[in-house]
């Protein structure tokens, strides 16, 4: 864990201190758009076109933020167009590593060690954390963008007229609503198990855990008569969930303390996530041994022995039941 500092790469865990225990994210730093055109983007700068081979993806296998990527990516039939390197799932003194261990695919463009030379290569002085996903584009020299939820919105559409695959996980008609829950999943599901695992202090835990779990039961008791987020249609909100989901039994309840509900114990939110795991493409892009590995293995300072646990078994394939629900 560390971070760069003017290029200059520090081994430092998130300060916690000044901000009374509390975890606090920062935002990304690259803000460019992919577009079908290369105009610009909602931020950033323009040209950026679509082009098969051209960008390039840093990922690490057991980051759920990454994941989106992945999932969204395999989702579209991008792996021909956007090529993609692995990072090693334990993350210490030099961050994330291309470390040789199973999985990991290294660096095609830089043959970078660290991923926080590849940061460099964009911007020399670059001062920030050293996070993935990472979107590189090949023709620029540069690190186009390093915000997942950004990333995500570029292969959904941009790609669409050089043969990306049929499929739209953010539709028109459905943008307010896939935003509202994104914005009350971000803050208390996805970004509130980390502000429960890192928290520091016994007020800062409290603060993220109960917010946390009453997303939760909200959610369950939504999926109670929709097949999905937005009624019978997978959307980027499911995605962004799932990523979640799938880790939450096996590492954020033993791991990061969220153990007043296991999923399993869910009626709805359980048979949700085995339907999404389910679905063509998205299993093998669940990497378990990366997931635990990574959170056990790397955070030193709440699991000082690196001891990944055996358990739990997650039976994803079980059947679920849920093709008869579609509502709205």
């Amino acid at each position: 864990m560390g971070l760069l500092v003017d290029g200059v790469w520090q081994d430092r865990w998130y300060d916690t201190t000044s901000t009374g225990g509390r975890f606090v994210r920062t935002n990304a730093v690259f803000r460019n758009w992919v577009t079908a055109d290369g105009s610009p983007g909602p931020t950033g700068e323009g040209g950026f076109a679509a082009e098969s081979g051209r960008y390039h993806l840093y990922v690490s296998l057991a980051c759920p933020w990454a994941h989106r990527t992945l999932i969204i990516r395999k989702l579209k039939g991008l792996e021909a167009m956007i090529g993609v390197s692995v990072v090693h799932w334990r993350m210490l003194e030099h961050g994330w590593t291309f470390e040789e261990g199973p999985g990991v695919v290294p660096d095609p463009i830089h043959g970078a060690r660290y991923l926080h030379q590849v940061y460099t290569a964009a911007k020399s002085d670059y001062s920030g954390r050293v996070t993935v996903p990472v979107l590189w584009d090949r023709a620029k020299g540069t690190i186009v963008n390093n915000e997942s939820a950004e990333i995500i919105r570029m292969m959904n559409a941009a790609f669409d007229s050089i043969g990306a695959k049929p499929g739209d996980y953010y539709p028109e008609d459905l943008r307010p609503e896939i935003d509202a829950l994104n914005a009350r999943i971000y803050d208390h599901v996805n970004n509130g198990v980390y502000k429960a695992g890192f928290a520091t202090t016994q007020q800062a835990y409290e603060e993220a855990v109960r917010p946390l779990f009453e997303a939760l039961d909200n959610l369950d008791e939504r999926l109670s008569s929709r097949r999905y987020l937005c009624g019978d249609r997978l959307t980027e909100a499911d995605i962004r969930l799932f990523t979640t989901l799938v880790r939450f039994d096996a590492v954020y309840v033993g791991h990061f303390k969220c153990n007043l509900r296991r999923i399993a114990d869910y009626p709805h939110l359980s048979g949700y996530l085995s339907d999404l795991y389910q679905t063509d493409g998205i299993a093998e892009m669940v990497n378990m041994a990366h997931i635990k590995g990574h959170y056990y293995e790397s955070h030193k300072t709440i699991n000082p022995t690196g001891i990944v646990p055996a358990g739990p078994f997650l039976d994803l394939d079980a059947p679920h039941g849920r093709e008869q629900l579609s509502g709205s």
